[in-house]
């Protein structure tokens, strides 16, 4: 028995029960998926051998018949421990071979019963039963009739939500005055649990049952009041898509009879012809067109169709083919560097090189270059004129700041508005796949819980991986071997050394003052002319004017501060145009403070005089070289050290390496060996806003702090790096070339290099080198015999012991 259907319960036959006598040994029939309660009249199908058996040996006697329910369904021969304990004595009404074998029965429940003993088992099931009489209360209280009210409008509304509350079902509801009749009735239409309704079935207190029924209606009326609200907003959804289906096929009928072209085929027709024009590579075109497909199927105006027509878009505007020729006249080449930088030697000739390269081989990987130097020298520019000189497009990204990996690689298409990375947008911006490629500021990454941007430029900057990068957007492999990429960086210590190993770098100084003099001239005056609406002949500035400008209002490696002068003259000179005066306007050394102002930078070596314990020395920075004095003072106190300025850690391991050092020369410099009881050292660098640190102050310190220990005067005119060990050794450093323009810029003509730092001074030009007496040396000794002037410290060494006195 797997399937019955219900049949209405009539008013008289809730009344035929009451004349039958019910045997207390009757066959059992074992249903599954079914409860049934008294005057409950149902349809079973019967297919089972001790089911077959059981009806026949009921319908030989009185008709009547014990149904117990299975605990179990799945199991096709139940035992007696398999069947719950209450069930129905039912009564068949009529029987009805199938042509299958099986058996219809219909019966009625007519009474419950327990289930004392299982008489037989074999060939079908015969029990001893105790038939369960239920009394109804003569007259119900006001709670049970309350409680009877609200059973049966909270099921008509149940039945009603589930669609067979019926007028007879209403007026049988309505006639039933029992509580536990009521309850069976109710609970006979409920589609309920075999759980739930076999605990309503052993309920034998009409009242417990009643409200036990009562609280599964409530759940069954929440439930059914969601499932009415789901299917009603269904059917709402289908047959607003239904009507917006067929009046759009309506619409395209129109159209086709009218002549008019349907926009939705127009597009993929469209699309399969970007497709084509677009010449990708096999794998590439393989998908475009599978995603063609997907959108031909599509709703034109699905979201879905939205994001696969972007992603088409970006595929085929891409350029997988398109290519600029390389304009390989080395002559021609070299004329536009010239034109546009001046000096730069280096760089103009590695990028000769790589042009010679591609003369002889075509096929060769374009360089992946790193400019490395201070602001304003050029490196932004010069990869723009880079571009020029070989006739290819200019792409510029800029990475300061960027913090997230897919910046570079680009968004999966499952985020809503994802993108493809820079390096894809700026292929798509240049329109040609070899184009000159600069990643500005890639010293200037950050990295986060987000990814490591610097990490997903190492496939984009490695020639042997970047044959088939693939953007996260994309999802195809896009061939970057092609683009000549340049970074840009002010320093290479935040450069991963993943990243670095990557690049070629190549390093850019500052300029010289008269360098900048001659670009002021070549380049800065004329763009700024034109950038005001100036005429040549407006104005005159001499040589010695542009060099006031660079020594006494810039301070700076770079250009940048000297081109926002010029632009502040021209201003000025422009104004003066506007209101009516006439030209030409001379701009001369004497009325350079008219246009510009008081000078900012005072050549305050000029006004200085050889002192004690102020040392000279050169720092590099990132925005170049700088000139470091050093000052050390000797008071009274303990032994300490102290050092004030903003030092670094590695700037004051130096300063105790000096010190060391120093009290190892007590003796020599006639110092009192017992000095660093009696005194404290103080060492200090001026600008003590601005954080310093390095080891190439070591051999500056020390000579301050023996100056002052001594009394005896470091020369003014002389200027030192190095780094120093605690043996007096003088270790190479960093940065020659920067710190020996910021002596320039000061005036300073003597500097003393570690001599294991002759080999950077050919990146000096020979113009500069010649202005500046480079002394190399060893240790430590040598540069107090070139710095320190015995010869004034005698008269200021007794003035000094007299006043001690």
């Amino acid at each position: 028995m797997n399937e019955f259907e219900e049949t209405l319960v009539t008013v008289a036959e809730f009344s035929e029960e009451e004349n039958i006598e019910i045997a207390e040994e009757l066959p059992c029939l074992a249903v599954r998926d079914v409860v049934l309660f008294p005057s409950m009249v149902l349809p079973l199908y019967v297919g089972r051998e001790p089911s077959l058996a059981a009806v026949e040996e009921a319908i030989k006697g009185d008709r009547l018949i014990v149904i117990l329910t299975q605990k179990e369904p799945e199991i096709d021969e139940p035992k007696p421990e398999d069947l719950y304990a209450v069930g129905v004595v039912a009564l068949i009404m009529r029987t009805l071979k199938l042509p299958d074998g099986r058996l219809k029965v219909l019966v009625q429940a007519v009474a419950r019963a327990k289930i004392k003993e299982f008489l037989k088992v074999k060939p079908y099931f015969w029990v001893r039963i105790e038939p369960v009489r239920e009394e109804e209360p003569e007259s119900l209280d006001v709670e049970t009739e309350a409680l009877m009210r609200s059973v049966k409008e909270t099921a008509e509304k149940v039945f009603a939500l589930r669609g067979y509350l019926t007028p007879e079902l209403n007026t049988v509801l309505d006639s039933v005055a029992e509580p536990g009749r009521l309850a069976d009735l109710v609970a006979s239409h409920l589609k309920l649990r075999i759980p739930d309704a076999q605990e309503l079935l052993e309920s034998f207190d009409p009242i417990e049952r009643l409200k036990k029924l009562h609280k599964h209606l409530l759940r069954e009326l929440e439930v059914a009041t969601v499932q009415a609200k789901i299917q009603t907003e269904a059917q709402e959804e289908m047959s607003r898509t239904q009507r917006e289906y067929f009046l759009r096929e309506q619409l395209r009928a129109i159209k086709k009879e009218l002549g008019e072209v349907d926009e939705h085929l127009q597009e993929i027709e469209e699309f399969r012809a970007k497709i084509k024009k677009a010449r990708m590579p096999k794998d590439v075109e393989k998908e475009a067109l599978k995603q063609l497909r997907r959108l031909e199927m599509m709703h034109p105006d699905s979201a879905e169709a939205a994001i696969i027509r972007t992603y088409l878009e970006w595929l085929t505007e891409l350029p997988w083919r398109k290519q600029t020729k390389d304009k390989l006249d080395l002559k021609r080449a070299k004329k536009i560097l010239d034109e546009d930088h001046y000096n730069l030697e280096k760089v103009k000739e590695r990028i000769l090189e790589y042009l010679a390269v591609r003369k002889l081989n075509p096929k060769a990987k374009g360089p992946i270059l790193c400019f490395v130097g201070p602001p304003g020298v050029g490196k932004t520019s010069l990869g723009r004129s880079i571009a020029r000189a070989l006739g290819r497009k200019f792409v510029r990204i800029s990475l300061g700041g960027v913090r997230d990996e897919a910046e570079i690689r680009g968004h999966r298409r499952t985020y809503i508005g994802a993108m493809p990375g820079r390096i894809i947008q700026g292929l798509k911006q240049a329109g040609t796949n070899n184009p000159v490629f600069m990643i500005d500021e890639v010293d200037k990454l950050c990295a986060d819980f987000q990814g490591d941007p610097a990490a997903a430029l190492l496939e984009v900057l490695d020639p042997e991986q970047n044959t088939s990068f693939v953007d996260h957007y994309l999802g195809v492999p896009f061939d970057l071997s092609k683009v000549m990429f340049i970074a840009t960086a002010n320093m290479t210590d935040p450069i991963p050394p993943a990243l670095k190993d990557r690049m070629e770098i190549i390093y850019l100084s500052g300029y010289t003052a008269e360098d900048k003099l001659i670009i002021t001239k070549k380049y800065l005056l004329p763009r700024q002319l034109r950038e005001h609406g100036l005429k040549p002949q407006d104005i005159q500035i001499s040589d010695e004017t542009i060099l006031k400008i660079i020594n006494e209002y810039t301070e700076e490696a770079g250009l940048r501060e000297l081109e926002r002068k010029i632009a502040a003259i021209c201003r000025k000179i422009a104004r003066r145009l506007a209101e009516g005066e006439t030209g030409p306007f001379r701009v001369s050394r004497q009325n350079l403070h008219k246009y510009l102002g008081p000078p900012v930078y005072l050549p305050e070596l000029e006004q200085e005089e050889d002192e004690i314990g102020v040392a000279t020395g050169l720092a590099w920075t990132q925005a170049g070289g700088e000139v470091l004095y050093v000052e050390a003072l000797v008071v009274e106190g303990k032994g300490s050290l102290i050092l004030t300025g903003q030092l670094g850690e590695i700037m004051r391991e130096s300063a105790q390496a000096a010190l060391s050092y120093t009290r190892s020369k007590a003796k020599v410099w006639g110092i009192p060996t017992d000095f660093h009881e009696k005194y404290d050292i103080h060492v200090h660098l001026p600008a003590g806003a601005i954080p310093k640190d390095g080891p190439s102050a070591g051999v500056t310190i020390a000579t301050a702090m023996i100056s002052a220990l001594a009394e005896i005067p470091v020369s003014k005119d002389v200027a030192m790096t190095g780094e120093i060990t605690l043996r007096g050794k003088v270790l190479p450093v960093g940065g020659i070339k920067e710190k020996s323009l910021a002596a320039l810029r000061k005036g300073i003509k003597k500097v003393i290099i570690p001599e294991k730092n002759l080999k950077d001074l050919e990146e000096i030009p020979k113009p500069m080198r010649r202005r500046i007496e480079f002394i190399p040396v060893r240790h430590m000794d040598q540069i107090l015999e070139i710095a320190l002037l015995p010869e004034k410290a005698r008269r200021k060494g007794r003035r000094g012991r007299k006043k001690a006195k």
